[in-house]
């Protein structure tokens, strides 16, 4: 049939996430998804939460968010920008900073979102290789650009770069935005919040989903100078006033403020992932350095593909990249004890 308007359409390869099976059995280590559940305070605002509210608009700058965010990280409201999830945040980010012709910068083995958005926005970039351990070399990012974004932990590989390193990258692009996706910071890492009143092109930006247990909500969030706040603020109001609803911006707040719930469930994902990287060791694996909810490991004389295919036979999903210089490496998100103990012993059966 003769379609005359097709090349008028949007021509792009969309981002891929981990497999979501339907299967009530499965084992799911694919997605980085916490596995424990969110604070019981979250509970408590869903339980009593007045339905009869779901009937007004919510606040359009989340003000009870903003303030609950501002307390927990002492800075001001108006360094705070919240959005649906941090991929909200992040395309926002794009759009709001890295308006020139200049090729933005990021590493070639990140997070596969960054050239999805550079291509529905038409933004140019340029990657830049991880070295031979792949580690972010900060010399590499010295050269004229559009913006820089970093992913501290960096994904997928779970390595984690100290706050001298992110000074060094901000020192050396004082004229362009650079954005730290700190999408896992609170598994083992030291947040670059304390570095906002020096630098004022520096964007950081967290989600709710892996270390509160809330990928579910879609919360994301991101600090910056009351400036580009601003410009966030302009840019998400030019297309959509209320990205975020009543609901998740009560439970939302609610997590905030159990600190304690927070600091154990982190506490007990790393202590998983340092018994995990143990195991896979001990079973013949190159396990890469983590300071995430993940690990990336490659066996020594058996193939990723077949490891993995073999373990969603056993209803254990696990990610596999079929990329340039990971192809045989998976990418293990911790469970639960009692689910990472079932992938090890499928594991040993395999091998």
């Amino acid at each position: 049939m003769n379609k005359p308007w097709s090349d008028k359409l949007r021509k792009i390869e969309p981002y891929i996430p981990g497999e979501q099976s339907k299967k009530s059995n499965v084992i799911k280590l694919n997605a980085n998804e916490n596995p424990y559940p969110p604070s019981p305070e979250v509970k408590k605002v869903l339980s009593n939460f007045d339905t009869d509210n779901l009937r007004k608009y919510p606040a359009s700058d989340a003000s009870d968010l903003k303030a609950a965010l501002a307390k927990c990280y002492n800075i001001n409201e108006n360094q705070i920008f919240v959005g649906n999830g941090s991929d909200d945040v992040l395309a926002l980010c794009f759009q709001s900073f890295f308006c020139s012709d200049k090729p933005i910068l990021f590493p070639d083995l990140t997070y596969s979102f960054y050239p999805v958005w550079c291509s529905l926005f038409r933004t140019p970039y340029k990657t830049i290789p991880l070295d031979e351990n792949f580690r972010i070399n900060p010399d590499d990012y010295k050269k004229e650009n559009g913006g820089v974004i970093l992913p501290n932990p960096n994904a997928p590989t779970g390595i984690y770069e100290n706050l001298s390193f992110i000074e060094n990258i901000l020192n050396n692009n004082k004229d362009s935005i650079v954005i730290i996706d700190e999408a896992y910071i609170d598994f083992g890492g030291q947040s670059a919040i304390s570095l906002l009143d020096k630098y004022e092109n520096l964007v950081i930006v967290q989600t709710m989903s892996k270390s509160r247990s809330l990928a579910g909500l879609r919360v994301g969030y991101a600090f910056a100078s009351a400036e580009l706040i601003e410009t966030l603020d302009a840019v998400k109001n030019s297309y959509n006033s209320y990205t975020m609803d009543s609901v998740t911006i009560a439970a939302a707040s609610a997590s905030l403020s159990d600190h304690q719930y927070f600091l154990d469930t982190c506490n007990k994902v790393i202590n998983t992932r340092n018994r995990t990287i143990n195991v896979l060791n001990e079973l013949g694996f190159h396990v890469l350095p983590s300071e995430t909810n993940f690990v990336l490991a490659s066996h020594k004389s058996i193939s990723a593909i077949h490891i993995f295919e073999k373990l969603k036979q056993e209803n254990i999903f696990i990610r596999y990249f079929k990329i340039p210089r990971i192809e045989n490496y998976l990418r293990i998100t911790i469970g639960t004890d009692e689910e990472m103990d079932t992938l090890f012993s499928s594991l040993k059966k395999i091998l």
